[in-house]
């Protein structure tokens, strides 16, 4: 009876070696892809969830979560209906990961990866969130009748992807993030408020300088950016902040009422847009409680971080609608 070859077990062995290898490069290639789409860091640290009740939620982190805040604004100050929104924060996420990196393919830059060769602006004014927001809603304007086209349509006719059909897939996530952060749906936001190390100021002024910095000027008017030889319109007055400051509270005035804005929302809409964006800039601006219609946030309260507010007290919690307050750390 013949010995058994040697060869064979050894062939094996190098076989398993190799398969146990290329899933540990598996596994690492796609911890790197999470880090880089997450912005790294693992702990997410804000959440959205569906008002609707059907169990959807978003999870992201405190720097993805100020910037889908500033896409937000900038599209409802212009008008821009929570279509537009989402559309914008799609793609967004598949761009960037809603992330404002300093690099990409070729020149591509940002959020959304403009190329100041291709007339998108300058380095600087690309890689500030709220302009490049602006510009993509200009190029998003002039697209005959978007709102009606599939988004990933919608975002291709402005953006000219290599990969047109990506922007389809982050529809689901975006359209919570709009429903939030256009203030249609209230109380959905939380963020656990970790601070950040200090990368920018904190307290009350830097509150307002950001709330101004969002809502309350023309990021694209004030560089005189035009689009197809077209300057870029400026936003509606009806989102511009007035914000008052006493001691470490930030309070911002929402007129009571049915009205609606320039983009179709209710003043109470207006209202859950300013309260859920101040939470999304909790951890980069240090804020700790917002309160507005009769419930409050408050940084690091984890489970249920929405609660009916109680009168008075030191944070000023408002019981009616007609103010956002937001207590600010130093």
């Amino acid at each position: 009876m013949p010995e058994p070859s040697p060869t064979r077990p050894k062939r094996r062995g190098r076989l398993f070696r190799f398969a146990a290898a290329l899933l540990v490069l598996c596994g690492v290639a796609a911890y790197l892809v999470v880090q880089y789409v997450t912005g790294g860091g693992g702990a997410r640290g804000c959440k959205v969830i569906s008002s609707a009740g059907d169990g959807a939620s978003y999870e992201f982190t405190p720097e993805q979560a100020v910037n889908a805040a500033t896409i937000a604004a900038v599209g409802t100050g212009r008008g821009m209906p929570e279509r537009a929104v989402t559309i914008a924060l799609a793609t967004a996420l598949q761009e960037s990961g809603l992330r404002n990196i300093e690099h990409g393919d070729r020149d591509s830059l940002g959020l959304f990866q403009q190329r100041p060769s291709q007339g998108w602006g300058t380095e600087q004014q690309i890689m500030d969130p709220a302009y490049a927001a602006g510009i993509f809603y200009a190029h998003l304007a002039k697209v005959p009748d978007y709102a009606a086209l599939p988004l990933t349509e919608a975002a291709q006719e402005v953006q000219r992807s290599g990969y047109p059909e990506a922007y389809a897939k982050h529809e689901p996530d975006a359209k919570l993030l709009a429903a939030a952060l256009t203030g249609r749906a209230a109380a959905t936001l939380t963020c656990d408020g970790r601070p950040e190390p200090a990368a920018r100021a904190t307290g009350p002024d830097a509150v307002r300088a950001a709330l101004v910095g969002d809502f309350g000027r023309d990021a694209l008017q004030e560089t005189g950016a035009e689009v197809g030889g077209t300057p870029v319109p400026s936003p509606s007055p009806s989102p511009s902040v007035t914000a008052t400051a006493h001691g470490r509270t930030v309070t911002v005035p929402v007129p009571q009422g049915r009205r609606t804005d320039a983009s179709g929302r209710t003043e109470r809409e207006r209202g859950w847009q300013l309260a859920q964006w101040a939470v999304a800039n909790s951890s980069a601006l240090h804020i700790q409680r917002v309160s507005y219609a009769g419930r409050e946030w408050t940084a690091g309260r984890g489970d249920d971080p929405w609660k009916t507010a109680a009168t008075g007290g030191a944070g000023g919690a408002e019981q009616s609608v007609g103010a956002v307050r937001i207590v600010a750390g130093q």
